[in-house]
C-alpha cells in the first residue's frame, strides 16, 4: 500500500501529468529528445514523422515500455506541410487521448550545400519554406483552434538563433525561421483570452545529425569558437526550456523568441 501511493503520488507531481502533446520532426536529434523530456515531465506524446518511421517506432515501444497497459505515445506519420494530413494528425491524437494541451513543432529541413542566395535553385527554397514556414503555419493554425483552452495550453515552435546571426548560406532557411518567429508574435496576441501560451524556442548550434550535415570539420570548429562556452549545444540544452514553457511554470512568458545559443548569438 505504502508503494502504491508513493507512486501515485509521484506521478501526480509530474508538472504535465494529464497532458497531451504533439511533438512533430521526432525521428532524431533535438525533436527526438524533447519527446523523451516532456514524457518524463509526465505528458502523453503523439510523436509526428514524415518520412522514415523506425527510429521513431523504436521511440514509441521504449516510451511505452513501462507496466502502464494504456499507451502513453503513439507514432502518427504526417507530412507537416499538408493540411490534410497535418488535420489528421490532431484527430489521431484526439481519438487516442482527447484533448491536446501542448503543440511542439519541431520539423525541419536545411539545404546542406549552404548556397549563397546567388546560387539557391527555386525548388530548395520551395522546399525549405514548405516544411519550415508553411509546415509551422498549419500546425499553428490547427493548434489555435483544438488546445485546450482555460490554462495549459502551449504552442512552442521551433526556430533558430541563425535567425540572428545572418551567416551566409543559410538565407533560405534563416528567412524561413524568421517568418516563423514573426507568426509566433502575431498568434501569441490573437489568442487573447484563450489561456493558450506562443513562444518559439531558437537554438544556436547543437550536436545532432541536422548540424553536422555538410559541415566540414573547419567550419565545426570555427562555430564552437564564436560561442563563449567554447562548445556545441547538447539536445538537452534546449530540452529543459521547451519543457518548462510547457508547464504551468512557463506561462507568463507568451509571445517571445528564446534564444538558446549559449551566447553564440546575443
Amino acid at each position: 500500500m505504502a508503494g502504491e501511493i508513493s507512486r501515485e503520488q509521484t506521478t501526480s507531481s509530474l508538472p504535465l501529468d494529464g497532458r497531451v502533446a504533439i511533438v512533430t520532426g521526432t525521428s532524431g536529434g533535438i525533436g527526438r529528445a524533447i519527446a523523451i523530456h516532456l514524457r518524463s515531465l509526465g505528458a502523453k506524446l503523439v510523436l509526428s514523422y514524415s518520412s522514415n518511421s523506425t527510429p521513431v517506432d523504436l521511440l514509441t515501444s521504449e516510451l511505452n515500455s513501462s507496466a502502464n497497459p494504456h499507451p502513453l505515445a503513439i507514432a502518427v506519420r504526417a507530412d507537416v506541410s499538408d493540411p490534410d494530413q497535418v488535420k489528421l494528425l490532431f484527430d489521431r491524437a484526439e481519438q487516442e487521448f482527447g484533448s491536446v494541451h501542448i503543440l511542439v513543432n519541431c520539423a525541419g529541413v536545411i539545404d546542406p550545400k549552404y548556397p549563397t542566395l546567388a546560387n539557391t535553385t527555386v525548388e530548395d527554397w520551395d522546399k525549405t519554406f514548405n516544411v519550415n514556414t508553411k509546415g509551422a503555419f498549419l500546425c499553428c493554425r490547427e493548434a489555435t483552434n483544438r488546445l485546450v483552452r482555460g490554462g495549459g495550453g502551449r504552442i512552442i515552435l521551433i526556430s533558430t538563433s541563425v535567425v540572428g546571426a545572418n551567416l551566409p548560406g543559410y538565407a533560405a532557411y534563416a528567412a524561413s525561421k524568421a517568418a516563423v518567429e514573426t507568426m509566433t508574435k502575431i498568434v501569441a496576441k490573437e489568442l487573447k483570452g484563450s489561456g493558450i501560451t506562443a513562444n518559439c524556442v531558437a537554438p544556436g548550434p547543437v550536436a545532432t545529425e541536422f548540424f553536422f550535415a555538410g559541415k566540414t570539420e573547419e567550419i565545426i570548429k570555427r562555430l564552437v569558437d564564436a560561442c563563449p562556452l567554447s562548445r556545441l549545444g547538447e539536445p538537452k540544452d534546449i530540452t529543459q526550456i521547451v519543457g518548462f514553457l510547457a508547464s504551468d511554470a512557463g506561462e507568463w512568458i507568451n509571445g517571445q523568441i528564446v534564444r538558446v545559443n549559449g551566447g553564440f548569438v546575443v
